[in-house]
């Protein structure tokens, strides 16, 4: 209902606090997710030395020169989130590794899908001592392996505070981004290994990329087009561990795994002041309403549901404008900005829906058609409102849909390619 007035900051090294905190309205919501990911990579029978078939599973003896393995052999003070890598000549490609702690516990974990290295399924632990093992086929056939013992560093002091907007077991509409969030933003020069460290896999698959936003705090992955129905998004942030170079260290690893559900999109024209609303493609109802009158208009673009709220309190009070102060109890509020605009019932502007704008930038529907919409929509549900005085600004709210895909594409910190990053494994 306000102007752009961002509140709550993700803190917490524990666990992850996602705070959607009302513009003035003094409630706001914290939720939780877990997730334990990764599989151990497979081994497969191959000829040892003499060309005689290994046993099913074992790996095949080494007949090469040594590999080359990093984290290099004796290294101390290791970051958490190291990857296991080696230098493999001739192009070929690395067949397995196998990682251990001094007790003789194996790390899961997996292979990048370019085998640029292995990443563990979870963060090392600080101070420990590991040996990776890495077995790599040359393209003439030949089999080399290379060991490394390595020691990670003690838990930093320095850490960033992190968070996940993505939770275990929900189902979210088509128009959901996967959203992390920093504080401090993360610097560009770090960017592109951070991004490389945030790991979204689809089924079934489907491309996608990232976008961060210009000060760091914020980075959006989405697809070119909206998620289709039934999609699983199984997403890890690794950053627990990982070196920034403003001296400060990711805290934890983020992760989740969740549902994109059934199309349900809502358009509203300002010519109009009327609301279409689609499910499946279908046009199900049209509605009128209310937006923003012209000092506080209504952001045109596209936007998505970000909290749900079927009764709360807007409070205004804070605002410089004192016409734009009040405090009003609100039903059906369905939060669309960072900065206070919202889709909900407004019984006082009934009368004036889908003739005229009166609102503070929110969209105004009858208490009927609010409390029917509500019933419907999921968090991520997409809607776009065109035709205001204002265009949404990048970062007020979930923003990954503002742009088109080769605009959107151009905010990653590594290249993408034309139709997409694939998964990483």
């Amino acid at each position: 209902m306000g102007m752009f007035a961002r509140a709550g900051a993700m803190v917490g090294a524990l666990g992850l606090v996602a705070s959607l905190a009302l513009t003035g309205c003094g409630t706001e919501q914290k939720k939780n997710a877990q997730f334990v990911g990764g599989t151990a990579p497979a081994t497969s029978a191959a000829p040892d030395a003499s060309g005689t078939p290994a046993e099913p599973g074992t790996p095949a003896a080494p007949s090469g020169p040594p590999l080359t393995v990093s984290p290099a052999d004796g290294g101390k003070n290791r970051p958490v989130s190291s990857e296991i890598s080696a230098e493999v000549p001739g192009g070929g490609k690395v067949s397995s590794v196998t990682l251990t702690t001094a007790n003789g516990s194996r790390v899961e974990g997996r292979l990048r899908a370019d085998g640029s290295s292995w990443v563990p399924s979870k963060p090392l632990k600080y101070g420990t001592r590991y040996t990776a093992t890495v077995t790599a086929t040359g393209s003439d056939g030949v089999t080399s392996q290379g060991t490394s013992t390595f020691t990670t560093m003690a838990k930093p002091k320095s850490v960033i505070s992190s968070g996940l907007y993505l939770f275990d077991d929900k189902t979210y509409g088509v128009a959901m981004p996967v959203v992390t969030e920093f504080h401090p933003g993360i610097p560009k020069k770090d960017r592109a290994a951070v991004q490389r460290r945030m790991f979204v896999q689809t089924d079934p698959p489907q491309p996608g990329a990232w976008h961060w936003v210009a000060n760091g705090t914020q980075a959006y992955y989405r697809a070119p087009e909206y998620w289709k129905p039934g999609t699983t998004l199984t997403v890890r942030i690794a950053l627990a561990g990982i070196p920034l170079s403003n001296g400060r260290y990711g805290n934890v690893d983020r992760t989740a795994t969740a549902k994109i559900g059934q199309a349900f999109e809502m358009k509203v024209d300002n010519a109009t002041k009327k609301m279409t609303v689609y499910e499946d493609g279908q046009v199900v109802r049209t509605l009128p309403v209310s937006l923003g009158k012209k000092k506080t208009p209504s952001s045109s673009g596209t936007m998505v549901v970000m909290e749900k709220k079927e009764s709360t309190v807007f409070d205004t009070r804070d605002d410089p404008d004192p016409a734009n102060r009040y405090v009003t109890e609100i039903d059906f509020a369905q939060r669309l900005t960072w900065g206070g605009e919202y889709i909900h019932a407004a019984p006082w502007s009934e009368h004036v829906q889908g003739r005229q704008n009166v609102s503070h930038g929110c969209v105004n529907v009858s208490m009927a058609n609010a409390r029917w919409l509500f019933g419907k929509t999921k968090v991520g549900d997409p809607i776009t409102i065109k035709g205001t005085e204002r265009t949404l600004a990048p970062g007020n709210g979930w923003t990954a849909w503002s742009l088109t895909w080769s605009e959107f594409v151009k905010g990653s910190a590594v290249p993408v390619p034309e139709a997409g990053e694939g998964s990483p494994f």
